[in-house]
C-alpha cells in the first residue's frame, strides 16, 4: 500500500505514514461492524436455543437492533459516581476498548492481508491480551464500590489463573510450527493432516491442547461459564455496575472484540486460518479471507452456544481447574510433544 501511496508523489515516509493509518481503518472500521453484528447472533442463537424468537423488530429480521442499542446508549446522559477517582474511572474503559483494537494489528486475514507481518506475532498477542484485565481493574477500583472491586479482584486472579496455562499451549503449537509468526504458523498446516488436511488439530497431541485453549478462551474473555466479573446475582453488574452511556459501550465492544479475537485466534493456530479446511487445489480459489471468517464465525457460535446451555461455575471450581488440570497438564504436553519432536527429528 505504500507503493501505491508513493506513486501518486508522496514523500515515501508520508507514504508510509498515509497506509498505515489506511489500514487502521480497513480493519477498525469493520472490526466495529462486525462486533455489532455478532452481538445480534449471540443474541439470536441464545433466543434460538430458548426457543425464542430474539431481537426482529428493528431493521430486516431485527438486523439493526445492535445499532438502535448502540444510538440508544450513545445518547444516555454520563453518570459518574461523586465518590469515584474520575480520571481513572473515564480513563478505564479507553484502556479496555484500545487494547482490544491494538491486538488486531497482527492478525493475518490472508497471506498479504496483514497490517503488521512481524515475527514475533503470536507473542505480541499474548502480551495485548493480558493488558486488557488492566481495564477491569481501573474501573473496578475507580467507582469506588464493594461490587465493581469484588469483580476486579475475580478478574485479575482468573486472568493469572488462565494466561499461564494458554502460554504453555501455544508453546505446543510454536514447538510444531517452528514460529512465532502467525503467518508462518497457518502456513505449516498445509496439509499437516495425511497430507491432505489443513489443520493440527487433527494431531492426537494437539487436539486435547485446542479443547483447553478453547476453554481457556472462554475464561479469558469472561464468557460464560467464566463470567465470575460480571455475575449479576451476586455482583450486580461486576466492573461494569458504576457506568453509563459511552463508557458502558467501550467496555461493551471491547468485550466481543476481544471475543472475536479468540475466536480467530483458535483458526489460526488450530484450523488451518485462511487456508481451506481440505488441501485441494479448487478450493484454493476462494478467497483466504472468506475461509478465515468462515472459521471465526464457526468458533463464535460455540460460544455462544456454551453461553445459553453451560451454568456459571463457582469461583473455587473456576481457580481449581486453571491451576490444578490446566496448569499441569499444559505442562506436561509441553514436555511430551518436545521429546516426540525430538524423536521423529522434527523440530520446526
Amino acid at each position: 500500500m505504500t507503493e501505491f501511496f508513493q506513486s501518486l508523489g508522496m514523500t515515501y515516509e508520508l507514504a508510509w505514514f498515509t497506509a498505515t493509518i489506511a489500514g487502521i481503518l480497513l480493519i477498525a472500521f469493520p472490526l466495529m461492524a462486525a462486533v455489532a453484528m455478532v452481538i445480534y447472533v449471540d443474541r439470536k442463537v441464545w433466543a434460538a436455543i430458548n426457543l425464542r424468537r430474539g431481537p426482529n423488530v428493528v431493521g430486516p429480521f431485527g438486523l439493526l437492533q445492535s445499532f438502535a442499542d448502540g444510538i440508544k446508549v450513545f445518547l444516555q446522559e454520563t453518570i459518574i459516581p461523586s465518590a469515584a477517582n474520575k480520571g481513572i474511572f473515564l480513563l478505564a474503559p479507553i484502556i479496555t476498548f484500545t487494547v482490544a483494537l491494538a491486538a488486531w494489528a497482527v492478525v493475518p486475514f490472508s497471506a498479504e492481508a496483514v497490517l503488521a507481518d512481524i515475527n514475533i506475532g503470536l507473542l505480541y498477542i499474548l502480551a495485548i491480551s493480558s493488558l486488557s484485565v488492566y481495564g477491569v481493574v481501573m474501573s473496578g477500583w475507580a467507582s469506588n464500590s464493594k461490587y465493581p472491586f469484588f469483580s476486579a479482584m475475580r478478574a485479575a486472579a482468573q486472568m493469572i489463573s488462565y494466561e499461564v496455562s494458554i502460554g504453555f499451549i501455544v508453546v505446543c503449537v510454536v514447538l510444531f510450527a517452528g514460529t512465532f509468526n502467525l503467518n508462518d504458523i497457518v502456513r505449516a498446516q498445509e496439509g499437516f493432516g495425511l497430507g491432505v488436511i489443513n489443520a493440527y488439530i487433527v494431531h492426537p497431541l494437539l487436539f486435547p491442547m485446542w479443547v483447553m485453549f478453547f476453554i481457556s478462551c472462554l475464561a479469558e474473555t469472561q464468557r460464560v461459564p467464566f463470567d465470575l466479573t460480571e455475575a449479576e446475582s451476586e455482583l450486580v453488574a461486576g466492573y461494569q455496575t458504576e457506568y453509563s452511556s459511552m463508557s458502558f459501550a467501550l467496555f461493551w465492544l471491547g468485550e466481543y472484540a476481544n471475543i472475536l479475537l479468540m475466536c480467530i485466534l483458535n483458526a489460526l493456530l488450530f484450523f488451518g486460518g485462511w487456508l481451506p479446511p481440505i488441501d485441494w487445489a479448487p478450493l484454493y480459489a476462494v478467497p483466504g479471507i472468506v475461509w478465515l471468517l468462515l472459521k471465526t464465525f464457526f468458533f463464535f457460535f460455540l460460544f455462544s452456544w456454551v453461553m445459553a446451555t453451560v451454568p456459571r461455575y463457582r469461583y473455587d471450581q473456576l481457580m481449581r481447574l486453571g491451576w490444578k488440570v490446566f496448569l499441569p497438564i499444559s505442562l506436561g504436553f509441553v514436555v511430551v510433544i518436545s521429546g516426540y519432536l525430538m524423536a521423529t527429528g522434527h523440530y520446526g
